[in-house]
């Protein structure tokens, strides 16, 4: 399968998805969004029982592509039609029935994290970045950043944790459950590698099993947060706050919010 924006790898049992715009730090564009959209639901026709997702060089991702953004808000751009294939993204990996690892190093940031943890595993290096850190430029989280991290850290924490925009490192991460295993520095692929191949021994159809019937359980709640985000997300593009926090980012200075 061959994409623009991602690499996908099958090989027997195993899949291996690459976010692969290492030039913007693995950031979402809308070809991206497309891509991952697309390969998630290409999948379902393999057999594979094992997905390990990855980030292309030094990070996993760092979020949403904010230069795309501002020049998006500069033309009056709305962001519907890229919340239709984030939702799509993330509900075929969510119910894909395979056991799903995310290798994270280096940035899980924004949209990043929530790929992560919509995975059933997150592995993380020590000195990684992870952050639900949307409110720095003044929109929600999306791809559904608000039912992850209420599933992993309670409702109240993940208020807490997307108002600061709080930032972990691996082994904070695992403290909060926003991670599973914590790894040294540069191991992570490695790590995930051997981690694939124990399971590989191990009962996956039950696994597999197991897991649909426990997502699929919460999957018309998951429909919920996402139909929500996307609803919601279009508007936040396009209040002051966020145009405030995208262009200070890009000029590199501390965003004056006013909250409108």
């Amino acid at each position: 399968m061959t994409y623009e924006t991602i690499l996908c790898e099958v090989n027997d049992k195993v899949a291996v998805v690459t976010l692969n715009r290492p030039q913007a730090m693995n950031t979402l564009n809308e070809q991206m969004a497309v891509d991952l959209a697309e390969c998630f639901e290409a999948l379902y026709k393999e057999n594979v029982q094992i997905l390990m997702l990855q980030g292309a060089e030094k990070v996993f991702s760092a979020g949403g592509d904010i230069k795309e953004m501002l020049k998006g808000a500069s033309v009056g751009a709305d962001t519907e039609q890229v919340m239709t294939y984030l939702t799509r993204a993330i509900k075929a990996l969510y119910m894909l029935p395979a056991v799903t690892v995310a290798v994270v190093h280096g940035a899980a940031a924004g949209f990043g994290l929530s790929l992560a943890l919509a995975c059933d595993y997150v592995i993380v290096e020590q000195d990684a970045k992870l952050a639900m850190n949307f409110i720095g430029i003044g929109l929600i989280p999306d791809g559904g950043g608000h039912f992850f991290m209420k599933e992993r850290v309670g409702a109240v924490k993940a208020k807490q944790m997307i108002w600061e925009g709080r930032v972990m490192d691996g082994e904070e991460a695992v403290e909060w459950d926003l991670a599973d295993i914590v790894v040294e520095n540069g191991m992570a692929k490695e790590v995930a590698q051997q981690f694939v191949a124990q399971q590989l021994q191990t009962p996956l159809v039950a696994k597999i099993e197991t897991k649909l019937l426990l997502n699929g359980s919460q999957e018309n709640k998951l429909d919920k947060y996402l139909a929500q985000e996307a609803e919601m997300q279009p508007r936040m593009r396009a209040t002051k706050d966020h145009l405030e926090g995208i262009q200070a980012f890009v000029e590199k200075r501390q965003p004056v919010f006013n909250g409108e």
